[in-house]
């Protein structure tokens, strides 16, 4: 099935390009939740004719994740958690948490793109990516300390 995307989709394509995927995750994932379009000579009439706007939006994307990465560098968070036994967090510190500190920094930043290798489960600093655009990662130092 060939489809054209209507935004960026991570592992596939970004907007404006024709891919082929299967039916099933045509059907039942990208169409309904509006990702793409089926790829007919409408659609793609309409699409060159986008391509402008396509690119303005793109644009306009990147500029604001690049001001977004402006105060996001200037931004350190601190966690306290409760620690246990050599140094070891009870639970761990999650995309969700990290980005209800930075709210509280008046920096809305959706929690799927925090980017956790694993959670943060020891005290220290550690390095944490944000994904403000397709290709463009910036990294925030989070400082995990002890409780009390």
């Amino acid at each position: 099935m060939e489809l054209i995307l209507t935004e960026d989709v991570p592992k596939l394509g970004k907007m404006g390009e024709i891919v082929k995927v299967k039916e099933g995750f045509g059907r039942n994932y990208l169409i309904p939740q509006k990702k793409a379009l089926i790829s007919n000579s409408k659609n793609i009439k309409t699409l060159e004719a986008q391509k402008k706007i396509i690119a303005a939006k793109s644009a306009k994307l990147l500029q604001t994740a690049e001001a977004m990465a402006a105060k996001l560098q200037s931004i350190s968070l601190t966690i306290e958690k409760e620690v246990g036994a050599n140094e070891r967090l009870f639970g761990s510190v999650t995309n969700k948490e990290i980005s209800e500190l930075l709210a509280a920094q008046g920096v809305e930043i959706d929690r799927h793109k925090i980017i956790l290798e694993n959670p943060i489960k020891t005290i220290g600093d550690h390095q944490v990516e944000i994904k403000l655009h397709a290709d463009f990662k910036v990294p925030i130092k989070v400082s995990v300390t002890p409780k009390g």
